[in-house]
């Protein structure tokens, strides 16, 4: 490793055989050597942002802005790296929780939303704000709570629609709610869509996809057979059972269940490689789900504006 840190950025893939390459793209997490310095491994390793990550702990929002691709959002549990959700945008991370000593280190953390902000989300629903973690809803709310709310929001079909023309020149906006019901419900779904996003969701487990062929497991070339729901990794090797809409479905730039395995071709993925890319698939057929139901929510409760005529 000290020897691969000591070579610059021409001599290391020579050495190594490494493509060039390396950029992250969604569901597809990766190890590298992070030390921070802006003249180490990676170019632009961000400390002042991604510190608040490497002390535990933290999620943070990915998106993106005046976006020329589809505008999205993810979340992360990692640091994150270039064009980990647009192709051609600059990716923005935004951690939930600040840390004192960004780099490697714990420590009393404060929640990034501003006072503001919290007070008149506070005064809107009439709950007390709590300084850490989610509140019962009823009488408390936290910056997990906001957090949550704020990522079922972002994946409402009807908001990327409703919105955008202005999504593509700025940041997204978080339209608020005086309305109990209307926060908790998107609380929920926003917590739903996070664990699937993180892979840490139980639903995972129960795969709507199988791997039936034996062969190589060689990634040669990467084609969907839509009559027989079938995505191929090579002539006779594939995946059995996936919805034509969850092969077209896109994260920002990319479309992911065929980035995923693009970006192995020529390599042999291992089992547990496998049984990833079906936990994917399954994730982001129960994301398509949970972005109807979000929508089903708002429109019981009178669609956009969320405070209509108030």
């Amino acid at each position: 490793m000290q020897d691969f840190v000591a070579l610059n950025e021409e001599e290391a893939p020579e050495r190594y055989h490494l493509g060039r390459d390396v950029r992250d793209r969604p569901f597809d997490v990766r190890f590298t050597y992070y030390t921070g310095k802006s003249r180490g491994f990676l170019s632009m390793p961000r400390p002042e942002v991604m510190g608040h990550m490497l002390a535990g702990g933290n999620l943070g929002l990915i998106t993106t802005r005046q976006s020329r691709d589809d505008w999205a959002v993810l979340i992360t549990s990692h640091l994150i790296g270039h064009k980990s959700l647009a192709a051609f945008d600059i990716n923005y991370l935004f951690p939930r929780y600040l840390y004192p000593q960004r780099m490697f280190a714990g420590g009393d953390r404060t929640t990034n939303f501003s006072p503001k902000f919290l007070e008149d989300l506070s005064q809107k629903l009439g709950l007390t704000f709590l300084p850490e973690g989610r509140g019962d809803l009823t009488a408390t709310f936290g910056p997990e709570d906001v957090f949550y709310y704020a990522y079922a929001v972002f994946h409402s079909p009807t908001y990327r629609s409703h919105y955008a023309e202005f999504l593509r020149v700025d940041f997204p906006r978080l339209p608020l709610t005086r309305h109990r019901d209307l926060f908790a419900a998107p609380v929920k779904l926003g917590a739903e869509l996070a664990a699937l996003h993180l892979m840490e969701s139980p639903v995972l487990e129960q795969l709507i996809t199988s791997f039936p062929v034996s062969g190589s497991n060689r990634v040669d070339r990467v084609h969907y057979d839509e009559p027989r729901r079938r995505v191929y990794i090579n002539a006779e090797q594939y995946f059995e059972g996936a919805p034509a809409e969850v092969w077209a479905f896109q994260v920002g730039g990319y479309q992911v269940c065929h980035k995923w395995l693009k970006d192995r071709k020529g390599r042999t993925p291992s089992f547990d490689d496998l049984t990833h890319y079906q936990k994917i698939v399954k994730a982001l057929a129960e994301t398509l789900r949970l972005m109807a139901e979000i929508d089903d929510v708002i429109d019981a409760h009178g669609g956009w504006p969320l405070d209509r005529g108030e």
